[in-house]
Order: C-alpha cells, then structure tokens, then sequence
C-alpha cells in the first residue's frame, strides 16, 4: 500500500511539475459535489471498457487509458508504465476469446477528489471455461482535454 501510494504522489508531483494545477495558498476547501455527468462520464468509460473487452478488443478496451507514457498499471507482477506496454502486456496475457473471458466490474465506488480527479475502486470478475478469475481495482481518472481517462490502475 505504501508503495502505490508514494506513485501516487510521485505523479501527481510530476504533473505539476509539468504544468498542472497548482494549490493556491490558504486554508483547505472541501471537494465540489459530485457533478452527475463526471460521474456518468466515468461509469461510460468503464462500461466501454467492458463491452470492448467482452468483444475480445483489447485495443478498444485501453482507449480507457490515458494514451502516454505516463500511464502506470500496477499488476501482481508489479507496475507497467506507458499505455503501449500495458496494451502489450494484456496482449500477451489474454492472447484471445477464450483467454479473455467474459468481464463484469462490481462493488464500484467513486470518489472526487478534485474538479478533474476521481479515485474508482471496484471489483472484477472473468468467467471463463479455463477458469475463472477475479480481483480487486482501484483506478485514478484524470480529465484530459474534457475526457476522463485511467492514469493510474492498480488491479490485483
């Protein structure tokens, strides 16, 4: 937990570094309430996510992502950084149909942190013929360019 935690703050250290947001000075502020359509827009991303993966279209399935090389996906394995390594990763590990199964998302929490950051936790089940599979996630979305992408995953 420690660990992904320090990647958390790393990255959010290294976004604005780059330019992101900046907190000004004074005293803390609650979150704004959830706007519904954040809320809708991050459960359509998920939903995409499990229709393309239950179409057997990985490549559909990361459009979930934030397309760069910033993208970190924390596995059992440990972490993956950048989109076309975690894209090749899932290739290599359901290879197709049979392997990928048939995905559901469940127990999802959503959480604002900020006007353009979510916390998602949630569980994931495959049901496959060779053996089902399963697991938890916590996810951070980022809204980039008015679209709320995956920046970090941790799925286990």
């Amino acid at each position: 937990m420690y660990k992904i935690l320090l990647l958390l703050t790393l990255w959010a250290a290294t976004t604005r570094a780059q330019g992101g947001p900046t907190a000004a000075a004074g005293p803390a502020t609650p979150a704004p309430r959830q706007a519904p359509s954040d809320d809708g827009a991050i459960r359509q991303v998920l939903a995409q996510q499990v229709t393309a993966w239950n179409n057997a279209d990985v490549t559909a399935f990361m459009q979930g992502y934030w397309q760069s090389d910033s993208l970190i996906f924390i596995g059992p394995k440990g972490p993956n950084y950048g989109w076309q390594p975690v894209l090749d990763h899932y290739k290599k590990v359901y290879p197709d149909k049979v392997a990928m199964g048939t995905l559901t998302f469940s127990n999802l929490v959503l959480k604002r942190l900020s006007g353009d950051y979510y916390f998602v936790i949630g569980a994931w089940h495959l049901t496959r013929t060779n053996g089902d599979l399963g697991g938890q996630f916590t996810l951070l979305f980022h809204k980039i360019n008015g679209n709320w992408k995956i920046v970090v995953d941790h799925t286990s």
